[in-house]
């Protein structure tokens, strides 16, 4: 007798635990929050055009911020630098130019336990109208804020790889990005020591934040998931929500470094090459022989992708054929 009592209390403390259980995991995973009031709430850029429907919105940014940008960067040389240093590197004149962006992103957005990575390209929509991208440049493994770096040429012009909103313009296309938390969206919508508030989305539909939480409280990585994510309470969503933070570290955690939610990746926008798309083994050594300057060279491309090579010669007053042989292609 007494042993079947203890079988039978065996069993109801395994089946006790396991309702305990089931209970915590049902908390601990988000809940599935529509996001439109506070999309529509937010402090997005006038020129960012918004399309609604029942399970999403169609985000039209023309991907230039509302910010100040440096009036020089500095680019790589070629297309063969992939990640470039002080060594490797050009200044040029600011190409940033509209972009042509249309993202549809899910408003009800669903947390999936399996992670999906980001990859280079755009991952996300800022509200100052430009994107974000993962923490990586070219390699998909140099964090682009660990690799920033100032640089002056000869005509004592001074430029850094990434300015102080933390973003900088893939060069030929003119499309400006982020790498990591930028204070010039953030110094707009938040107050020092105060709680952050939405700064964009994530393409799977999740908000992205800054790095303070309900109560002010600065976060780090250690508060965060693998994707820099988590779910707590925010001031547009006092309930609770799972959300990205952008961290301002120069390293891995700048930036989102994978989905924890349902996304499409049709709805990546690729990385053009930083060195500028064109099979050109050096543009200092193209101007030289054109008998320009690099920045001038840079701007007769007007930032179109794929090179017009035609239009590019026009703009320098030369012929195509001279300017494929200055190129070297």
């Amino acid at each position: 007798m007494k042993k079947k009592l203890v079988l039978l209390t065996a069993a109801f403390v395994l089946v006790l635990n396991g309702v305990v259980l089931y209970s915590v995991q049902v908390r601990s995973t988000p809940v599935s929050v529509s996001t439109v009031t506070s999309i529509k709430a937010a402090k997005w850029n006038s020129t960012v055009k918004f399309t609604y429907s029942q399970s999403s919105v169609v985000i039209q940014p023309d991907g230039i911020p509302n910010h100040p940008r440096d009036a020089y960067y500095a680019i790589p040389k070629s297309q063969s630098v992939i990640v470039p240093d002080s060594t490797t590197a050009i200044v040029v004149k600011d190409p940033t130019k509209a972009q042509n962006y249309k993202f549809t992103i899910p408003t009800t957005p669903k947390y999936s336990t399996t992670v999906t990575k980001t990859s280079l390209g755009s991952i996300g929509v800022m509200i100052s109208g430009a994107v974000l991208y993962n923490p990586f440049e070219g390699d998909n493994k140099t964090p682009a804020m660990a690799n920033n770096f100032t640089i002056t040429d000869a005509n004592g012009i001074t430029a850094s790889f990434v300015d102080k909103c933390a973003g900088h313009p893939i060069p030929m296309q003119g499309a400006y990005h982020y790498h990591g938390l930028s204070t010039c969206i953030t110094s707009k919508v938040d107050k020092a020591a105060k709680p952050s508030h939405m700064i964009g989305l994530a393409l799977d539909g999740f908000p992205i934040y800054g790095d303070r939480d309900i109560k002010g409280k600065q976060l780090t990585a250690k508060n965060l998931d693998m994707c820099n994510g988590i779910y707590s309470p925010t001031p547009e969503f006092p309930k609770g929500i799972y959300h990205y933070v952008l961290l301002g570290t120069a390293d891995v955690r700048s930036s989102i470094a994978c989905f924890h939610g349902v996304v499409d990746a049709s709805q990546i926008q690729a990385m053009p090459n930083m060195g500028g798309g064109m099979p050109m083994p050096d543009l200092a050594a193209a101007a030289a022989k054109l008998g320009i300057t690099q920045e001038k060279l840079v701007a007769a491309f007007e930032g179109k992708q794929p090179p017009d090579l035609a239009r590019a010669a026009t703009n320098l007053g030369i012929t195509e054929s001279e300017l494929r042989k200055a190129l070297g292609i």
